[in-house]
């Protein structure tokens, strides 16, 4: 039995709004966001039409890795507030409309963790299976860190038990024994404990780490290591019928769709009826290809990567985004292809990160073209799935190549045009972050002056999310790719009930008239432009030639007579 398309599955047509508590907004003016600041700017997301807010690490944490090095899940870091503070944002977003989600870091502690700081100190420790431990020398594994330049090997010595302990990220985060049955039982109270609190769900961070290495010693072996995620996702359901669990999943498609509970995601069938794992994964696959389609100004690599897409359950999605929190990863594409990235968008050394990614935002990337980064983001909500925004794109913010690594593009939020962006009137040495500046720099762009202005990228990020919301289509429907002989032109047809929309997207400067096929029509029926007032009228046989601008993008809603949706 096919679960009914209701919207007790909000995921399905959310608009996401991903953000640090840490840079978003400082209230008491010691140069750190914190949730009173957050709280009293959560009528900026309600205007932009977020329906889902997802929060970074707040957690208690020794702040060594932007939070993702927890002291304590179930405590919020002093800096930025209490528990207390926590239930009022949850309140407060949702009289807007607006669901809390958290990142829940399932792979790692902080070694400054109770549980480890027992654990390195004695092998008789009740804590010390938390983590995975080896006695005998590992073999070199510098080819096995997630951060090259700053570890040299996944295992670390610890004098005192005459152990080495695993952590795939730093070494100052061990990884969790998540094989364990009492490290499940403490993930799952953690879990519950937020879910209490009123919140909707959880972006579950490095999803494949902690399930791949779940073995409390090397020659452990699991049966199934995903059992952990069906049984993390049972324990949500029971609790709260409607939370989700959001994955990060970075891995080819076919690898991935198992993560969301596919017992053969090759079958060609519709991938069941019932998540059993992970209810959203962003989809880094079409991510990397959409950045090597821009390079090119050909929609080949993109549209290659979504006809790839594995089917997935039918209360599933994919999280579609044009740039996270991390470096805009490249590493799906072959070095020709990444290299092809970094000459288009990051050609000097210091944009690039690892060899594999960039730290760098959007805008700059794209020479500050407005026609550019609107037609991005045109095509980002246009996307089948559910749009991830990552704070500050919605005013085409930059980054800061001074600052460290990955923190260049985590800069604090820009308000205003004055001091500090209006973030904190703490001293510049005391905040979060280094702001941009050069042309990215407050004074160029903040949220005050766009409000003002209806031309703005703002206003245009506003219509975009609000059209996207009333387009079940977009959200909800079957799509395919639609045949024309432009290589730079994108042309995306999504079917929801009586519902039908076409997305045309053009990669390169150069204008084309598009023609379309859209099969037999009623007489009288439209295509209606909905972002501008550009009507087209069909042939009677389908047929259609629509104008589209270099950089263009149009929104069509395909409109017969007898269907009775509002445009």
């Amino acid at each position: 039995m096919r679960i009914r398309d209701t919207g007790d599955l909000w995921w399905k047509n959310a608009v996401v709004y991903c953000l640090d508590v840490e840079t978003f907004m400082d209230w008491n003016d010691d140069g750190i966001g914190d949730f009173p600041g957050l709280v009293q700017r959560i009528d900026h997301l309600a205007d932009l039409g977020a329906t889902c807010l997802w929060l970074m690490p707040f957690y208690a944490t020794a702040d060594l890795d932007d939070g993702y090095d927890v002291t304590d899940f179930l405590a919020v870091d002093e800096r930025l507030g209490d528990l207390g503070d926590v239930v009022e944002l949850v309140r407060t977003a949702r009289d807007r409309g607006i669901r809390v989600i958290v990142d829940l870091v399932v792979n790692h502690t902080s070694d400054q963790h109770p549980w480890f700081r027992s654990a390195r100190r004695s092998k008789d420790s009740p804590f010390r299976d938390f983590y995975v431990w080896r006695a005998d020398e590992p073999p070199p594994t510098k080819d096995q860190v997630v951060f090259p330049d700053k570890e040299d090997a996944i295992w670390t010595f610890e004098e005192k038990t005459g152990e080495w302990y695993r952590h795939r990220f730093y070494h100052h985060q061990p990884d969790l024994n998540t094989a364990n049955p009492k490290v499940r039982d403490a993930l799952a109270k953690t879990i519950g404990f937020w879910l209490e609190l009123g919140i909707s769900g959880f972006r579950v961070d490095a999803v494949p780490f902690a399930l791949a290495d779940a073995a409390s010693t090397p020659d452990d072996e699991i049966d199934d290591p995903h059992e952990f995620l069906r049984i993390l996702r049972a324990f949500v359901g029971r609790r709260a019928g409607d939370a989700i669990l959001m994955g990060e999943v970075n891995l080819p498609y076919l690898e991935q769709a198992k993560y969301f509970g596919n017992s053969d995601p090759t079958d060609g069938g519709d991938g069941g009826t019932d998540v059993t794992e992970l209810t959203m994964q962003f989809d880094f696959n079409a991510m990397q290809a959409m950045y090597l389609s821009l390079a090119r100004e050909d929609v080949g690599p993109l549209a290659a990567a979504l006809r790839s897409r594995p089917p997935i359950p039918h209360d599933a999605q994919w999280a579609t985004f044009v740039r996270n929190h991390d470096e805009l990863t490249l590493d799906k594409l072959s070095e020709e292809e990444r290299q092809e990235v970094f000459a288009a968008f990051g050609p000097e050394e210091d944009m690039q990160l690892y060899g594999r990614g960039l730290r760098r935002r959007l805008p700059p990337m794209l020479g500050g073209d407005p026609r550019r980064v609107r037609m991005v983001y045109s095509l980002l909500f246009s996307l089948p799935g559910t749009p991830v925004l990552y704070y500050g794109e919605e005013i085409g913010m930059g980054e800061n190549l001074a600052a460290e690594g990955r923190l260049a593009v985590r800069t604090p939020m820009q308000w205003t045009p004055e001091r500090n962006g209006g973030f904190s009137r703490a001293a510049e040495r005391s905040l979060a972050g280094p702001l941009p500046t050069d042309g990215y720099a407050p004074e160029h762009v903040n949220v005050a002056d766009q409000r003002r202005n209806p031309d703005s990228l703002l206003a245009f990020v506003r219509t975009l999310a609000h059209r996207y919301r009333e387009c079940p289509e977009l959200g909800w429907g079957d799509w395919e790719i639609l045949d024309q002989p432009h290589a730079a032109v994108l042309a995306l047809r999504s079917t929801w009930q009586d519902a039908s929309m076409v997305t045309l997207h053009n990669l390169s400067p150069n204008p084309a008239v598009v023609p379309l096929e859209l099969g037999e029509l009623e007489e009288g029926s439209r295509l209606v432009d909905l972002l501008t007032d550009d009507d087209c009228e069909p042939e009677p046989d389908g047929s259609a030639e629509v104008r589209l601008d270099g950089y263009g993008y149009r929104w069509l809603r395909v409109t017969q007579p007898s269907s009775r949706r509002l445009l």
